[in-house]
């Protein structure tokens, strides 16, 4: 028994190495990716804004600059947020194109004390950035449209409780910042686009571990083939 426990030891070891051969790969496979997805917005950011599109959107068309053209429509809803000028809402009103439909805008951040904010009247012209819609919430943070309390900016309950006539965009849009206009509240422009790219750190962890894991499975087969009554 002791000796039968001795090689499930072993056993163990070894598969716990390839486990995390595997996953150093599952972490240079993520490390493509996200170089990818970082070019291709980054690229988005750098292109010349184009119109709102009219067909589905999905996550290749999220951070795509949009120039719109149209009028802000009565009312807005705030959206809990927190950025680098600290706590209070997003201010997302109804923009009506000129093509008739409407394009939900998060015109800036507000502070709490000025959550309510009227959109300017006439006209108007913005670029922006395409963000996919954001239904139902945060973790333990559910939207409750009837007490007026949003954590997300879930374009259809938005849309709905402001009483947006349809058609409606199935995205919203990040006004950008205007660097010819004073600064204003609400304040555009503070979309963060930054992304988490630790995942050569994480194969390089898991590589070493594989390693380690390899060479004591390596030295507990050596002890063993060294004990008496054990063949060699």
């Amino acid at each position: 028994m002791i000796r039968a426990a001795r090689i499930a030891l072993i056993a163990a070891t070894a598969l716990a190495s390839a486990g995390f051969v595997a996953l150093c790969a599952w972490q240079v496979q993520r490390l493509g990716w996200k170089q990818d997805l970082i070019a291709r917005v980054e690229q988005r950011l750098a292109a010349a804004p184009v119109a709102s599109p009219t067909a589905e959107v999905g996550k290749p068309d999220e951070y795509r600059r949009l120039r719109l053209q149209g009028r802000f429509e009565a009312g807005s809803v705030p959206v809990q947020a927190n950025t680098e000028l600290g706590g209070g809402y997003w201010v997302l009103a109804p923009l009506r194109l000129d093509d008739g439909r409407a394009v939900l805008v998060n015109r800036g951040f507000v502070p709490p004390a000025q959550r309510s904010i009227e959109s300017p009247a006439g006209p108007i012209e913005l670029t922006g950035l395409l963000r996919l819609t954001e239904p139902h919430g945060g973790p333990l943070r559910a939207n409750d449209p009837a007490a007026g309390r949003w954590f997300s900016r879930d374009v259809a309950g938005i849309a709905a409780q402001l009483n947006v006539p349809g058609p409606v965009a199935p995205f919203f849009v990040d006004e950008a910042a205007d660097p010819a206009q004073p600064q204003r509240w609400p304040r555009p422009g503070l979309t963060v686009v930054r992304f988490a790219n630790n995942h050569a750190v994480y194969a390089a962890t898991w590589a070493a571990l594989a390693v380690m894991a390899a060479a004591a499975a390596g030295w507990l087969w050596r002890e063993e083939r060294r004990r008496p009554g054990t063949s060699n």
